[in-house]
């Protein structure tokens, strides 16, 4: 059976930790490297129904996209959701491992994943790490031909299973070179921009970064922050599975997306 610290070496190996932004938390935040792993959960964040699932299961490590504590704490005590959340997984003995943005900018991260689950071809890092061009924050490429954004609008919604978004643009607007990263990154327009960009594909963005897209020309499609990254969690659960075959590896089935279409 692995320990916490064989797992967390194949997370640091798959999404190396100096990827991660500077103001990130990443690796392993709570836990003891020794124990044994026999049920392992993954999830995009800690909230109540995923921790009590973990506990409720029998989880020994929560591997949450999301960090937890994201930033440092004064005090650990149940007056705060974070300190609840971790006072109830240290209570269950669950370790806690997050990849965060170290996971989303990986060679086999999150928007790597993504521009390839929307069929984008000459897939490259909008921001290449600077010892490494093949890796680095987003990622963008090329359709093999223009397509109207209608096009885009159900690739989206068909890979990230969603029955709605957020559309910049009109629907018959041409798009060509696709820009995706996931989460809340609409600071990377500038940088579609100069790549080329004709389309932006990002979770979530402000009113007027969308006023900027629609002046510059540059449809966007917003799917949500859930959406635009929940799929690899899943994904993940997949791949650890794979290689610790001895592990009972699931997704979280209770968390979802605190913001619904009505």
């Amino acid at each position: 059976m692995p320990t916490v610290n064989a797992i967390s070496e194949f997370l640091d190996a798959l999404a190396p930790p100096d990827l991660a932004e500077d103001w990130d938390n990443v690796g392993l935040l709570v836990g003891d490297r020794e124990t044994a792993v026999d049920r392992l959960m993954t999830c995009l964040t800690v909230t109540p129904a995923s921790a009590n699932e973990a506990i409720d299961r029998g989880a020994d490590l929560v591997i949450t996209h999301h960090p937890l504590p994201f930033r440092p704490l004064k005090h650990l005590t149940t007056d705060t959701t974070p300190g609840r959340l971790l006072l109830d997984l240290i209570r269950a003995d669950i370790a806690v491992y997050s990849p965060h943005t170290a996971f989303d900018s990986a060679a086999s991260g999150i928007n790597q994943r993504l521009a390839e689950g929307l069929g984008l071809d000459d897939i490259q890092p909008l921001l290449a790490d600077k010892n490494n061009a093949n890796i680095g924050a987003g990622r963008f490429g090329r359709l093999a031909s223009l397509r109207p954004l209608r096009e885009m609008i159900e690739r989206v919604k068909t890979f990230l299973s969603v029955e709605g978004l957020h559309a910049v643009g009109s629907v018959e607007q041409q798009v060509s070179v696709v820009a995706v990263a996931c989460g809340a990154a609409g600071q990377f327009l500038s940088v579609a921009r100069a790549n080329g960009c004709n389309l932006l594909i990002t979770g979530e963005t402000n009113f007027h970064t969308c006023l900027e897209a629609e002046a510059s020309n540059i449809a966007m499609l917003l799917p949500g922050h859930f959406a635009s990254e929940r799929f690899a969690v899943e994904l993940l659960a997949n791949e650890l599975e794979r290689n610790f075959t001895d592990v009972e590896v699931w997704a979280s089935e209770r968390e979802a997306d605190p913001l619904v279409w009505v």
